[in-house]
This record gives C-alpha cells, sequence and structure tokens, in this order.
C-alpha cells in the first residue's frame, strides 16, 4: 500500500501551541503535566476506539422489565462509560467548584478541549453536572447534601438513591413540544406537596442524558414558572417518576440519549424563589454555553489535525498536498479559524475563574453564537482535505461532520442567543464597557483592527432594525474580540493574517481564500 497516510495515533493532544499559550496566559500553568497525561489518553487507539464505538453502538431504551414493572432506563456500550470515567476522573464535571486554586475553570477548559476531540457526545453529561453547581446554590440546603457529590471525581453510573452514591451526574430539563426555546410558553405544571416538596406534571421534549442523577427542570408553579431539583431516585431509595417515552433518533450526538420523559407526581425540591426559575437556570445556561464554544472549537482543532495529518503524507501532483501552494491557503486560513476560537473560547473560561461578571455576560453568548457558526462550514473544508477519503465512516471525518451543527442549536440557536446579545447590551451597558475596556489597547496596535471597532461602535449606536440587524452585530462582536485577542498575544504573522482576512476585504468568504502575503509557513507551523 502507498501514499495513504499512517493512522494518526500515539500523539499528544495536547501538544498544541495554542492551547498551552492560553492555558498560561490566563493562569492555570499548574495543570500542564496533567493536561499533557490526558493528551496523550486521547491520542491513543484505545480512546479513538471508545469514541467509534460509542456512536456505533448507540444507547437503547428499556421502559420495562422482563417482568414488566416500568423501569425507564438507558443501556450504554462500554466505550461510553470508560469515556465518562475518564471525563469525570479528570475533574471536567464538577471539580472546579471544589477546587480553590486560581485557574480551576480555565483548567478544567483546556482539559474538555483536549477531551472533546476524542468524543462529544459523553461531554453532555460532564457539561449539565458543571453548569448545575451555581443554579442549585441558589437552594443552599439542596446544594449542601448534593454539592459534594455533583463535585466528585468518581463516576458511578446506575439509578441509586444520590446519598448512596460515590458521584453524581446532572442534567436539565427546560424545553417542551409547544414552546421549544420559548420556555415561558411550557405546560409542565408544580404543585406544592405540603411537606417541602413538589409535585410536577407534564413533559418535556428534549432532555439529553436521562440516566443522569438529578435534573433541574422548569415548572409553572401557582407564581410562575420556577425552577425543581428533580432526582431519578427519591432519598428513600424508590425510583422517582421519570417515564421516556422514547429517545430521539438524532443526526448526530449518537452515543447521547436525548428522551422525552414525563412527570406525573413527579417529586421535586423548589430551587430558587418561585417564579424566579429562568432567572435560576440561566446561570446553567450561561456555563453550557461556554462548553458549547469549547465544544466546538474542539470539533474543529480535531478535524484540522486530521486534515493536517493526511496533507502532510499524502502526495498528489509531484509533491506532498501540504506542500502545494493552494492547498497551504487552505490549512493556514483553517488553523487561522481554530486559533482564533479557541483563544475566544479559553478567554471566557479566564472570566469565569475571575469573576468577570460584565464581561461574560456578553462574551459568553457572543463565543457561543460565532465559534458554533463557524463549526459546519470548518469541518466540511476539512474533510473536504482528505477528498474520498474523507467521506467514508472510517476515516472518523462522517461523525465529526454530523456533530459539527448540534453546539450551534443547543443552549439556544443563532437566533435566541443573538438576541440575548442584544438584550445584555441594553440591560448591562457596564458590559459593553468590558469588552471595550478588552478590545481598545489592542486596536491602539493595529490599524485594521482600529478601523473594524470604530465602525462597530458606529453600528451599536444605530438603534434602528436592531432585531433584523442582531446576527451581523454578534458576528462582528465576536471577530473584532478575536481579533483583539489575537493582537494582544498571538505571534505577529497570525494577528496580521487574521486582521487581513477578517477585518478587511482582501480576502474572500469560503476558506483557503487568505491574500498572498500572508505567512502561510508561521501559520501552518502552529497545527500540532
Amino acid at each position: 500500500m502507498t501514499n495513504q497516510p499512517p493512522p494518526l495515533v500515539g500523539h499528544d493532544v495536547a501538544a498544541d501551541p495554542v492551547l498551552l499559550a492560553a492555558v498560561e496566559r490566563e493562569g492555570a500553568g499548574w495543570y500542564l503535566d496533567e493536561l499533557h497525561r490526558l493528551g496523550k489518553l486521547a491520542g491513543g487507539e484505545e480512546a479513538q476506539r471508545w469514541g467509534e464505538e460509542a456512536n456505533r453502538y448507540p444507547p437503547v431504551l428499556r421502559t420495562h422489565d422482563r417482568y414488566g414493572n416500568r423501569i425507564d432506563e438507558v443501556d450504554f456500550h462500554p466505550a461510553w462509560h470508560a469515556l465518562l470515567d475518564t471525563a469525570v476522573g479528570a475533574g471536567l464535571a464538577g471539580a472546579p467548584w471544589a477546587d480553590p486554586r486560581p485557574g480551576a475553570h480555565v483548567a478544567r477548559a483546556a482539559g474538555l478541549f483536549v477531551w472533546a476531540q476524542v468524543e462529544q457526545g459523553h461531554t453532555c453529561p460532564v457539561s449539565m453536572t458543571y453548569a448545575a453547581v451555581p443554579a442549585l446554590r441558589a437552594a443552599p440546603d439542596l446544594a449542601a447534601r448534593y454539592e459534594p457529590l455533583l463535585t466528585s471525581r468518581a463516576y458511578d453510573f446506575g439509578l441509586r438513591a444520590p446519598a448512596t452514591k460515590r458521584g453524581l451526574l446532572a442534567g436539565m430539563g427546560m424545553t417542551e413540544k409547544q414552546g421549544g426555546s420559548d420556555v415561558r410558553a411550557n405546560t409542565t405544571t408544580a404543585t406544592a406537596g405540603g411537606d417541602g416538596t413538589w409535585l410536577l406534571r407534564g413533559h418535556k421534549w428534549f432532555t439529553s442524558a436521562p440516566m443522569s442523577d438529578v435534573f433541574l427542570v422548569l415548572a409553572q408553579a401557582p407564581a410562575g414558572l420556577s425552577c425543581f431539583l428533580v432526582p431519578r431516585v427519591l432519598p428513600d431509595g424508590t425510583r422517582n417518576v421519570f417515564r421516556i417515552q422514547r429517545l430521539k433518533d438524532k443526526l448526530g450526538n449518537r452515543s447521547n440519549a436525548s428522551a422525552e420523559p414525563e412527570f406525573d407526581g413527579t417529586v421535586g425540591w423548589l430551587v430558587g424563589p418561585e417564579g424566579r426559575g429562568v432567572a435560576t437556570i440561566i446561570q446553567m445556561v450561561a456555563l453550557t454555553r461556554l462548553d458549547c464554544g469549547i465544544g466546538s472549537a474542539a470539533g474543529m482543532r480535531a478535524a484540522l489535525a486530521q486534515a493536517a495529518h493526511h496533507c502532510r503524507h499524502r502526495r498528489a501532483f509531484g509533491a506532498r498536498l501540504v506542500e502545494q501552494p493552494l492547498m497551504r491557503n487552505v490549512l493556514a486560513d483553517l488553523a487561522l479559524e481554530s486559533e482564533a476560537a479557541l483563544s475566544l473560547a479559553v478567554r471566557v473560561a479566564g472570566a469565569v475563574d475571575r469573576s468577570e461578571r460584565a464581561f461574560g455576560r456578553l462574551a459568553t453568548a457572543v463565543a457561543k453564537y460565532w465559534i458554533c457558526k463557524r463549526q459546519p462550514a470548518f469541518v466540511a473544508e476539512a474533510l473536504e482535505c482528505l477528498g474520498g477519503n474523507g467521506y467514508v465512516e472510517e476515516s472518523g471525518m462522517p461523525r465529526r461532520y454530523r456533530e459539527a451543527p448540534l453546539n450551534g442549536i443547543w443552549e439556544g440557536s443563532g437566533n435566541v442567543t443573538a438576541l440575548d446579545v442584544l438584550r445584555t447590551l441594553s440591560r448591562s451597558p457596564d458590559s459593553l464597557d468590558a469588552y471595550a475596556a478588552e478590545v481598545r489597547p489592542a486596536a491602539h496596535a493595529d490599524r485594521r483592527l482600529a478601523a473594524a471597532w470604530s465602525s462597530l461602535c458606529a453600528e451599536l449606536t444605530d438603534t434602528s432594525n436592531l432585531e433584523t440587524r442582531a446576527r451581523w452585530l454578534v458576528e462582528r462582536l465576536a471577530v473584532v474580540l478575536q481579533g483583539a485577542l489575537l493582537v494582544r498575544y498571538a505571534p505577529g504573522a497570525v494577528a496580521d493574517a487574521f486582521c487581513a482576512s477578517r477585518l478587511s476585504s482582501s480576502s474572500g468568504v469560503a476558506f483557503g481564500t487568505l491574500p498572498a502575503g500572508v505567512d502561510f509557513a508561521g501559520l501552518l507551523a502552529r497545527i500540532p
């Protein structure tokens, strides 16, 4: 066999100069040894086999046992458990909340970025567990009981009383058939039980990871939409009512079960004030949006690694593909987009660490919108670098392509996220001030960034047709912020290429249209 690349195995996924610099810059340099350990595992043949098998053998719903008893359980392939055991053991779920060190959330984001490149479906319960903790703290008694188990590094699968387990996973139940993203249209009701519990009745349309131990669920209480903690198993060991009607047959994310559960006298406990359910659960949504950005950046980096590996080994028309001028343009452009996505995602994680609430409110939604929007086109271009080799399942690229649109939909599709940005700009002017403080120093260093920032400021002061222009405004907010981060922290060749191609009209829309003066060698050298 000649002219075929070898398998991309036996490497350290964390040996990524962009990632390592960002982790150091955002205050988590102490984590690098552990990050490399996880990276070597992620680059190994065994972990890659787990990712493939978890998707080849999707979860199976068992509504009843052999005797006809209702059990509502989901069976997973052993590879799923191996992936989750590694993720939880590495502290990618709730561990940062129990870690007082500066940079703990950046460290966790870096670990998630590395491990998600193996397989992304299992990161859904990992992300929800991480994000549930600050929302649960709105009920101190519940937090005292459950937080130590949510922040545990022990993966303990199976439906048992939470207090008897070594660690817990969390999920959420928000959307319903009739409302989707409009959760205020929810019809699930909550009735006070008289003993501190509430009884829920209704349905949820898209509840992922149904074998999680506890869920944050929205339901209509007498005072309005409220948030409730709903365990799968009650403290006395009896099963809570959680009737799974079916599992979704999804485009991608096939390793992860997404269910339609029904509640009928389902026991829950109020989290936060009655009638303030959205305000309570939005803390969870903000952090899962952070993970959407990290996950999409990871999916992009994994696709780029496959494309670069193929082009470094494959020969065509008398030279290796990576030596062909037009292919160099494509790979350099993808490398540039990947670096911008990762730099922005890690910066937002740094805002969590430093409690930069004003900046985080705006930047999290902006990053979620733009990085997730870029992933599908990015993965399609990377797949094209492999040609027909990338279009067959054995390459792993079709799985990455099917996964690519997911983060753009979950936790608010493009329109929802863009409108959330407008609301933040309107209600929290300090968020724009914090954003400006991030951009201005870099704008002084590059005339193209300065011009783009000036133009964006003018657009933001124009209040006409804001909703119609929302996507454009959020895109510009994202690209200008990415440009500022690269001007401040990346090598000059990277910042110059970004400003020339993303902040001016000197390149086209498709990847591979960088202007001729770009330092292609410098960009290609930053691909692991």
